[in-house]
């Protein structure tokens, strides 16, 4: 028996569609990841880029879990002393509602120049719009835990 390989020229990309809306933000984010990834799929190979692109909607929309809107912080460092910016989560709800989804999905990525690709394979929009219709994507349910 022999194990196949997926190469970079076969691998075909499909699109998906999530709807963020009432969605728990690490639990969406590992199915995001899974995805961009290629985790879903059989033919998944761990050096070769067998993900698929993904589109999320909504993404004003998601939620925490326990008290995490008012106890949690992003932190930002300018690498100048005195440079580090902490953000609320309510606060960068309110400024930028898709920052939220893309660092919790960049973080449960692993490092490196194959998932810096993959993560550039994740459209995250505010609102229910997105222009990706020509890509005819298919819509991904997800059950709210």
């Amino acid at each position: 028996m022999s194990t196949t390989l997926a190469k970079p020229q076969t691998v075909q990309h499909k699109w998906f569609l999530i709807d963020a809306t009432d969605q728990v933000v690490g639990r969406l984010a590992v199915t995001i990841a899974n995805i961009l990834r290629g985790k879903h799929k059989v033919i998944y190979t761990p050096h070769c880029d067998t993900g698929d692109f993904v589109i999320v909607v909504n993404a004003e929309k998601v939620q925490f879990t326990g008290k995490k809107w008012e106890q949690k912080e992003y932190q930002d460092y300018s690498h100048y002393p005195g440079g580090l910016k902490i953000t609320p989560a309510k606060e960068m709800l309110a400024r930028k509602p898709a920052e939220i989804l893309r660092r919790a999905v960049k973080r449960m990525m692993p490092r490196g120049p194959l998932a810096y690709k993959q993560l550039a394979k994740l459209k995250i929009y505010v609102g229910n719009r997105h222009p990706h219709q020509a890509q005819q994507p298919e819509e991904l349910k997800l059950t709210k835990d």
